[in-house]
């Protein structure tokens, strides 16, 4: 798989992230059929062309953190009605996208 595919496969998982859920880069890794990329997934979110206007605040790491100096990231995924643990954390029993009920 080359790059430029692997980064077009990333983009439209994230395009298709519901609102009011979050997924994590692992679980886009998997879905792009690279299931030990996360960090790769990582890379690709950070340089996302603004012009896709993808929802990217809908993207967390495993434990539900959020990316850090992105003081943005929390209200809008409020906004969608995403649930916060007291540490600050996603509630990943209640946010998180269940993509393989949808198959």
């Amino acid at each position: 798989m080359n790059h430029s595919v692997f980064l077009q496969d990333v983009y439209s998982v994230v395009a298709a992230i519901p609102t009011g859920c979050v997924v994590t880069y692992g679980q886009i890794a998997y879905l792009v059929g690279r299931p030990q990329c996360s960090r790769m997934v990582g890379q690709a979110m950070h340089n996302v062309p603004e012009d896709l206007h993808l929802p990217c605040h809908r993207v967390v790491n495993s434990q539900g953190r959020l990316v850090p100096g992105w003081t943005e990231q929390r209200a809008l995924l409020e906004n969608e009605g995403v649930r916060f643990k007291a540490n600050g954390f996603v509630d990943m029993k209640k946010s998180q996208w269940e993509f393989m009920k949808e198959q």
